[in-house]
């Protein structure tokens, strides 16, 4: 048996080669969706696809990625498989996430056999398709999105695959952005495998291999212990997607269902919509991946990131369902559901364990892909994160402009849209009173306003909460939705629902409001001192600290007895806080 000690080692070294992984894939991108927005992922497996080490990145990608693994172990079984050889594949249908999302593997072979895999996924600035970007928001099946590929070698034995490089370059728009990409991505697997290697000659391969199974076994007793924690019963939830992109007003339901006996999981999202024509439904493993987060965040955060973790967790979602989809549906916007049942699942879990609850945060990005031809004739394409507020929690306010869960993008800089594109963005400043009030506020969403200076530019814009709002708890009130418009060179505005593809021409101005995080906890019980720190710094207005908080303000800063007297007489209005969510717009439950 290998000791404790040993296996700790191991796990972090494992965890140290994908980080550096991920650090060689960031600096080597070339497209500002990866480079500045880490839209990628790194990581490692066992030879039969099992996950034992990733970065720190997004996890719905890394718990996808398991399924990719044996997609590319079907189609190329370890048996087969040389030094130097190199897979790639895209297709939600057979272990991919959606089309941009690039998953690249190489084996790790020790003495002729496979032992490990290296894995790297990247978010490709564009993939063919309707739309730049390849996650068009009218989508109505999945042909539309891009090039689909199954598992398919892309080097044998380090000899390229010149029939399958001719085939990329010649359905992108962009194809020097999508070598230099993959360049990144190779170099990151082949720094995995190098590594890993290294990892072997000096402590063995069969300490390293009884070392893995160990570190599932350690794991999955780790994750068990912790819903151990949660009291068995039945958890139930449920929340609104404001559309699927085609019928823009369809309310989108998705309700989910915790069971807990002892210290197994069962979620089940039977009762939740049937996949819909747009473009957000999601597969199985997609919304799995999703489930599975939600233990790691309501458990112990040191578990170890690898496939044993998730052996406590099943989940039910009907063939057919929006979180278990048919082909040929469209999946480009599956983010914005996997997110939608991050806030289910959380909500589920605040009724078991309501001392660790917390409040929705703003339950998406803002997202916008552009696309256009430059001063030089030359197309080009980039996107636009942008991330709303984080909801509070027990002792704490909720981050301003954060992306939150299963995503966890960076915002792109300004500089990196100004330098290389005709694109110029007029403001990024924080949302005044989007917070939901709470005792400890909801995080801050942003107005962000972006200017073509040389169009027309196609864009796909992907965002939602439109119509909904990221819910309140404990007597916190709801944070404020997502907002979006075009300010149009001739003066006129169009709104934008939450998902839409249109052009911007010279002069045009994209506005967008991201949303803010729900509250936590009765706004009457938030101390003076943080409602003047939020005054201060411009985070609410005084029109919000009088209508949310009763404080008053003189010359000097806060009226304290006028607020105390105010406070009591709001107070006495209003009665006990005697319920758990704030929905906003008067719904509460």
């Amino acid at each position: 048996m290998v000791d404790a000690v040993t296996i700790e080692i191991l796990r972090n070294r494992l965890d140290a080669i994908a980080t550096q992984m991920q650090v060689t894939l960031l600096k080597s991108a070339v497209s500002v969706v990866i480079k500045e927005g880490e839209d990628c992922a790194c990581c490692l497996f066992r030879s039969n696809g099992a996950l034992v080490a990733q970065s720190c990145a997004n996890p719905i990608q890394l718990a996808i990625m398991g399924p990719a693994m044996e997609a590319v172990l079907r189609r190329f079984p370890a048996e087969i498989m040389k030094a130097g050889d190199v897979y790639i594949l895209n297709d939600p249908y057979t272990g991919g996430t959606h089309i941009p999302d690039l998953i690249m593997v190489s084996p790790v072979v020790v003495d002729g056999a496979v032992i490990a895999l290296s894995a790297a996924l990247a978010h490709q600035e564009d993939f063919g398709g309707k739309s730049f970007g390849s996650m068009p928001a009218n989508a109505t099946e999945i042909f539309q999105e891009g090039l689909i590929l199954p598992p398919v070698a892309l080097y044998i034995a380090d000899k390229r695959n010149e029939t399958l490089f001719d085939i990329l370059v010649h359905n992108v728009r962009m194809p020097e952005s999508l070598l230099g990409d993959m360049g990144a991505q190779l170099a990151s697997v082949k720094l995995g495998v190098r590594a890993f290697l290294i990892a072997v000659a000096e402590m063995g391969a069969g300490t390293i291999i009884e070392a893995m199974d160990a570190l599932f076994e350690q794991a999955e007793g780790l994750m068990r212990r912790g819903i151990e924690q949660i009291p068995d019963g039945d958890y139930h939830f449920h929340d609104f997607i404001d559309n699927d992109g085609i019928d823009l007003d369809q309310r989108i339901r998705i309700e989910g269902k915790i069971s807990i006996r002892g210290s197994d999981a069962l979620v089940d999202f039977t009762n939740s919509s049937p996949q819909v024509r747009g473009p957000i439904n999601v597969g199985y493993w997609g919304a799995y991946s999703a489930a599975t987060f939600a233990f790691r965040a309501f458990t112990d955060l040191d578990i170890p990131s690898n496939a044993g973790a998730t052996r406590p967790i099943k989940m039910i979602a009907p063939e057919g369902s929006i979180l278990n989809l048919r082909r040929p549906a469209p999946v480009g916007l599956r983010t914005t559901t996997a997110k939608r049942i991050l806030d289910v699942l959380y909500g589920a879990l605040a009724k078991a364990v309501p001392d660790r609850a917390v409040a929705a945060s703003s339950g998406c990005l803002s997202v916008c892909s552009f696309g256009g031809t430059d001063l030089n004739g030359q197309l080009y394409g980039c996107t636009d994160l942008v991330a709303g507020g984080m909801g509070g929690r027990p002792g704490k306010d909720g981050i301003d402009l954060v992306d939150t869960d299963i995503t966890n993008t960076m915002n792109i800089p300004v500089e990196a849209f100004e330098a290389r594109f005709p694109l110029r963005v007029l403001k990024t400043r924080y949302r005044a009173d989007s917070g939901g009030p709470g005792e400890f506020r909801g995080g801050l969403g942003v107005q962000r306003s972006i200017q073509v200076t040389h169009g027309p530019i196609r864009c796909s814009y992907r965002s939602d909460r439109h119509f909904t709002r990221p819910w309140g708890i404990n007597g916190g009130g709801a944070g404020e939705g997502f907002a979006t418009r075009i300010l149009r060179v001739d003066g006129s505005v169009q709104n934008i629902p939450s998902k839409q593809d249109f052009v911007l021409d010279t002069g045009d101005v994209l506005e967008i409001l991201t949303g803010g995080g729900g509250g936590y906890g009765d706004p009457l019980a938030r101390a003076f001192e943080k409602i003047a720190d939020d005054l201060i710094d411009r985070k609410i207005t005084p029109e919000a600290a009088e209508r949310d908080y009763a404080v008053i303000g003189n010359g000097d800063g806060i009226d304290v007895d006028a607020s105390l007297a105010l406070r009591e007489t709001r107070r006495r209005e209003r009665g006990p806080v005697s319920w758990t969510i704030d929905r906003g717009n008067g719904i509460r439950e």
